[in-house]
């Protein structure tokens, strides 16, 4: 397999030097396999973000120059987002914390009796929100939720769908909220055919693209969505801002998301000592309070970075990665990588397995340890999805990301690799010889159980004898 001409290097990111210790001696340059959790940030978006902090000010407070300078940093990254989402007129992007904020946001929205649909296969950000006695706002706790088996195809995706729509009674307004790519296996989903599928039932659906927009371009328009969310930390811009882009009727007519100055355009003191409030019908509306700059104009520095360096050329480098370690990991028997759409399914950087005769939590531990690969274990805040894969009761408790077991004990994780635009071959190379290595000749260090997590046994005077998880 050749590396596509395109782009034969990654795109500089942060931390693409640091080197980490090794339990077993020595150093080794850090290979950070973990974008699905948070991405490094691109260099160009930190140096961008470097060259504002001087002018750094207030948004829509001030007169000083710095503080219009800033306000303009800021509307501008809106344009630039809803650019970079291909968004239509009348749409609004709403800055927030995350994509798990946004939703939340849209939870609190929902018009009266409005149902939701939503599969079980979504990452808690998306799970949860809607009718749950802890969702965000009146709305989010009244609304009628319907949760979806996980399918096994696309195609059963749109069937199911389907037939849960057009079986709702009443008929009145509804939801769908669904991913574009898995966090677990990172399997894409039909998110057009969905949407075609939500709009014939008379439902509008919201699409939860924090895994898809850091890969593939996402366009409102074209996939036909009502709203996208995603967050910034997974696409390569830091600083805990994510977006919730989309119709602006139902976002107009709820209440603000929070109260208070910069939401408000009017308060007035009334004759019986009350205050009557005249809210922002614009994405103000639901961004109260000073807003954080540095995370949004981060987020537009990363949409130019990515849409300058062409998704067709990192589409065509990351298929490239993901083919050398599914046939890496394919030469090792004991490897289970986990799907829900079959093997051939089209993915992002994203992969979950399991390794047989190894806790998943004692397994990540020695990649860091003793190799210097940062991976992934456990639920990954998608309890329902993994359970099932698993192929355990997925009504059944557990910590998020943590391991339920010590080591060389049953537990219900698995181990997730994914990688992005800054991932370097040697990383993945590394990776996948490790696997090997470690399935064929065990770790070489002790490990224990510490506050939940399988860690070196720094007391340990040799090294492991034990071929596996035991």
């Amino acid at each position: 397999m050749s590396v596509p001409t395109a782009v034969a290097t990654p795109l500089p990111v942060l931390g693409r030097d640091v080197t980490v210790p090794l339990v077993t001696g020595g150093e080794v340059t850090y290979a950070a396999l973990d974008y699905a959790a948070s991405a490094p940030a691109l260099q160009r978006v930190w140096d961008d973000v470097a060259a504002y902090a001087p002018y750094y000010g207030s948004v829509h407070r001030g007169a000083g120059y710095l503080s219009q300078l800033s306000t303009d940093l800021f509307e501008n990254a809106r344009e630039t987002v809803a650019e970079f989402l291909g968004c239509r007129d009348g749409d609004q992007v709403v800055f927030t914390r995350s994509t798990t904020d946004s939703l939340n946001l849209l939870a609190a929205a929902l018009p009266a009796g409005c149902r939701v649909f939503v599969f079980e296969t979504e990452h808690h950000a998306s799970l949860l929100p809607w009718g749950s006695p802890h969702a965000a706002g009146r709305r989010g706790r009244d609304a009628d939720v319907t949760y979806l088996d996980a399918p096994r195809t696309p195609a059963q995706a749109v069937e199911t769908l389907e037939r849960a729509l057009a079986a709702r009674e009443p008929y009145g307004p509804a939801l769908v909220c669904v991913t574009g790519a898995s966090n677990v296996t990172g399997e894409l989903w039909p998110v057009r055919e969905l949407a075609a599928a939500a709009h014939a039932h008379g439902a509008r659906i919201a699409l939860d693209a924090a895994q898809l927009a850091p890969h593939h371009p996402v366009s409102v328009a074209d996939l036909d969505v009502d709203w996208v969310a995603f967050s910034g930390h997974k696409l390569y811009a830091p600083f805990g801002s994510g977006v919730l882009a989309g119709r602006a009727d139902w976002l107009r007519r709820a209440e603000p998301y929070l109260a208070g100055g910069g939401a408000s355009r009017r308060v007035t003191r009334r004759a019986d000592g009350g205050v009557d409030v005249e809210w922002h019908d614009s994405a103000a509306r639901h961004e109260a309070g000073s807003p954080n700059v540095i995370g949004a104009y981060s987020i537009a520095s990363a949409c130019r970075a990515l849409t300058e360096a062409g998704f067709d050329a990192l589409v065509a480098r990351e298929e490239y990665l993901i083919g050398k370690v599914r046939d890496g990991l394919a030469e090792v028997p004991e490897v289970r990588i986990l799907s829900l759409f079959g093997d051939d399914a089209p993915r992002v950087g994203v992969l979950s397995f399991v390794v047989e005769g190894w806790n998943s939590s004692h397994f990540a531990a020695a990649l860091s340890a003793e190799y210097g690969i940062g991976v992934r274990d456990g639920l990954f805040c998608a309890h329902p999805l993994v359970r099932t894969l698993l192929g355990s009761d997925p009504q059944a408790q557990g910590e998020c990301g943590a391991p339920e077991a010590a080591p060389g004990e049953k537990s219900l994780n698995a181990i997730r690799v994914s990688f992005g635009a800054g991932t370097p071959d040697e990383h993945v190379e590394r990776f996948v010889n490790a696997v090997k290595e470690l399935v064929n000749d065990g770790a070489r260090w002790n490990y224990r159980t510490e506050d939940g997590r399988c860690v070196p046994d720094t007391s340990a005077a040799g090294t492991a004898a034990a071929g596996t998880g035991a």
